[in-house]
């Protein structure tokens, strides 16, 4: 692999000016660069015109900017993109041998017409592979080949921002490939880039951390990321048994637990949690469970999105109708709980929530 302290996107600015000091180059040339990649999007030394011909060879010489190579680039009916790209383990170059130990999934998903805001979300992986391995989702089926380090969780958002027709990604979500909260370190310090003024410029408010459910870590995150970010617990079950035949990881964590957790990160941040609901047929959306899952909800400061199940081929999941989804929506209003739908997104493309996975795009 290449060393990380020279990819480009994983410089902070005070890291980027000590590596032009290092170099006798002055220190504000970092902010000129990072200008170029991140402002204006430019990733070729070549054509950063205002550094010195020294400077740009330095650059060319050594740093990597970009880390990956597109495997497929796919366009849903919606407007959704999806990319499969490949990270470089540094060995070669030219074109790359197909390797689904090194690839993932990221997406770009825009507003709807007639929408009252325009979003230009990425959807974005954290690791290769999931470790999880819920028994519904695409993801964990190889299993977890390693995780992502910063920058390339933020190479994600910025090749996303420059398909046709984006211009400027708006929101950021960790709910693609993995779990982020067991690559702590390198999702922290992505989202602090995602956030920067001198990064992506992206607003804390609109990143969203998607996990499984890991107590510590939710604490820890609370404590030690000062952003305000959303968390989202992927929670698909209201009660222990059934939460542990679908979610592997859960083995050793109780809901309880996890509403524990997330009453810390509420105190010490303020921020609701989003629990994510993924509707199975006749499996989780019945509208007892939906009266079990309410009285969860009662224990914490939460709203719920509730996600109908994209099929994957070889799971013996199917999606729920719509009747059934609009049952166990009313019955949560009913009790007073926060509820929305989320529209299914990208499924032409196998881009949808639970739907990505590392391994070549077959049409």
């Amino acid at each position: 692999m290449r060393h990380p302290d020279r990819h480009i996107f994983e410089h902070t600015h005070d890291s980027l000016s000590q590596w032009f000091a290092e170099r006798g180059s002055p220190r504000f040339r970092a902010g000129q660069v990072l200008e170029w990649v991140y402002g204006k999007g430019v990733i070729d030394p070549d054509r950063m015109s205002n550094l010195s011909a020294s400077d740009r060879a330095a650059l060319a010489g050594g740093m990597t900017f970009a880390s990956c190579s597109t495997i497929e680039h796919a366009s849903a009916s919606d407007g959704v993109q999806k990319l499969l790209v490949q990270w470089d383990d540094g060995a070669s170059s030219g074109l790359p041998v197909l390797d689904p130990s090194r690839q993932t999934e990221c997406v770009m998903i825009p507003s709807l017409p007639g929408e009252s805001k325009i979003r230009k979300t990425a959807c974005i992986s954290s690791q290769i592979g999931c470790p999880v391995g819920c028994r519904f989702c695409a993801s964990g089926i190889g299993g977890l080949d390693g995780n992502l380090s910063a920058g390339r969780i933020v190479e994600q958002v910025w090749m996303l921002g420059r398909l046709p027709g984006v211009e400027r990604i708006s929101n950021v979500v960790f709910m693609g490939m993995g779990e982020p909260l067991a690559n702590f370190a390198a999702v922290t310090r992505a989202v602090r880039t995602i956030a920067a003024p001198w990064g992506l410029g992206i607003g804390a408010r609109k990143i969203t951390i998607s996990t499984v459910g890991l107590p510590r870590a939710i604490e820890r995150l609370a404590d030690e990321l000062e952003l305000p970010v959303t968390l989202a617990l992927s929670l698909h079950a209201p009660n222990d048994d059934l939460r542990r035949e679908l979610i592997p990881w859960s083995e050793h964590t109780t809901i309880a637990e996890l509403v524990e957790a997330c009453a810390v990160w509420f105190d010490r941040t303020g921020r609701e949690i989003t629990l994510e609901y993924i509707l199975l047929g006749g499996c989780n959306d019945s509208a007892d469970q939906a009266k079990e899952l309410a009285g969860v909800c009662k224990r914490l400061r939460c709203n719920v999105n509730l996600i109908r199940y994209n099929e994957v081929e070889g799971l013996p999941y199917h999606r729920p109708t719509d009747e059934r989804v609009r049952r166990f929506q009313e019955t949560l209003r009913e009790r007073g709980v926060n509820t929305h739908i989320r529209a299914s997104r990208g499924r032409d493309i196998a881009a949808a929530c639970g739907q990505l996975r590392h391994e070549r795009i077959t049409t």
